[in-house]
């Protein structure tokens, strides 16, 4: 669904209207409210935004994945350092 400039609201039409905006929204819509000409908030159904906020979760789990498989991948291939030694020689640089 994409916003149209029916859904661009000015901040002050907000207020003087926002039951009527809610009842939109909880219908479907999302709008986007200005403040000086600029967008400022918007406002959309909570349990969109519950959705939004799942997708952003799962994302990141996908991430993770992706991390965890490239790690896979580096030890596979032998391009691993131990850690030990890795910080012994970055502290022995940091000292110089």
């Amino acid at each position: 669904m994409g916003i149209s400039a029916s859904d661009v609201i000015p901040l002050s039409y907000a207020r003087a209207n926002f039951s009527e905006l809610a009842d939109e929204v909880k219908g479907g819509a999302e709008k986007i409210i200005t403040k000086n000409g600029e967008s400022y908030i918007a406002l959309i159904d909570a349990s969109r935004l519950d959705y939004y906020h799942q997708l952003e979760r799962e994302r990141i789990h996908l991430l993770l994945i992706d991390e965890a498989a490239s790690g896979l991948d580096d030890v596979t291939a032998d391009k691993v350092k131990d850690a030990r030694s890795v910080i012994q020689a970055i502290k022995r640089r940091r000292s110089v």
